[in-house]
């Protein structure tokens, strides 16, 4: 399954929603005042939730993940604020005006930012992980695979494809990868960083024609089948692929770490039109890493 790549946008111009419905002052504050009618906090609360309150809401809570795990100081938020206001200059009110936000949100912004770079600069890549993947780097890899959300199901798909049933056939049966019915589990070719690690690992263990043992992911069970390999093809220097590799590697730590981090902070989201604005980084499939 290939993996996600994680837009962890936490924008401050975004975040407004949750100040749009700040308790200190009454919901029937009016803001807009018209012949034909007024507009109140809570009119425009509500215009925000049904049009970017999902994304709100999912910011927000990875942001509190993040604060959970990672701690800024007063003196590091400060400095970095002053950092990026010095380089706009004498622009800087007009910066914010072109974007739309105050002076407030943009330093929420900072905060967000700081977080993340916390978080990626945790991140470390080993040696052995780094030449691994640079080996892996020289050849490219055309597999397919089954996704089922138990251990069981997978010990069936396997013991009917040990016993000659048609891998198409099965996933199309079985795999609840969406677009399965149309693929029948095929992958395409791919290379190293593309695909979750425990995914890429036995792939590329594989002998061609092979077909693996189920392999647990965060999606998941999968039976794997290695269809061929291939030289891969790069105009890229040595130093860029390295740099590629190392950042591949890092994504699915990062993956990895946030999942973590939600999980560790047990979330529990009551209103139901927000029920699922974490499924991408937990998928339901009860597999887990």
């Amino acid at each position: 399954m290939k993996k996600t790549v994680l837009a962890l946008t936490m924008a401050a111009s975004v975040l407004a929603l949750a100040a749009c419905n700040d308790q200190k002052t009454a919901d029937d504050e009016v803001i807009a005042k018209t012949k034909i009618g007024t507009i109140t906090k809570e009119d425009l609360y509500e215009e925000m939730k049904g049009a970017i309150g999902a994304t709100v809401v999912e910011n927000l809570l990875l942001q509190k993940a993040l604060e959970n795990e990672y701690k800024i100081s007063d003196k590091e938020l400060k400095e970095e604020i002053n950092k990026q206001k010095e380089a706009y200059g004498d622009n800087f009110k007009l910066f914010l005006q072109q974007k739309g936000i105050t002076e407030s949100f943009f330093e929420s912004n900072v905060k967000s930012e700081l977080l993340q770079t916390k978080m990626i600069e945790s991140l470390k890549v080993s040696d052995e992980e780094l030449a691994k993947g640079m080996e892996r780097a020289k050849t490219e890899v055309h597999a397919r695979h089954i996704l089922v959300p138990d251990e069981a199901t997978a010990a069936e798909v396997l013991h009917k494809l040990e016993n000659g049933g048609d891998f198409e056939a099965l996933a199309k049966e079985y795999s609840t990868e969406p677009v399965a019915q149309q693929t029948g589990g095929d992958l395409g070719w791919f290379g190293p960083g593309k695909m979750l690690q425990e995914f890429e690992d036995a792939t590329y263990a594989l002998k061609k024609g092979e077909i693996s043992k189920p392999v647990k992911t965060s999606y998941g069970f999968h039976i794997i089948e290695l269809l061929d390999t291939r030289p891969a093809e790069t105009d890229k220097t040595e130093e860029e692929i390295k740099a590629e590799i190392e950042n591949a590697l890092k994504g699915a730590q990062f993956e990895e770490k946030l999942q973590e981090l939600i999980k560790a902070a047990d979330i529990d989201i009551k209103d139901d039109e927000f029920k699922h604005v974490l499924d991408m980084y937990l998928p339901k499939n009860v597999g887990k890493k």
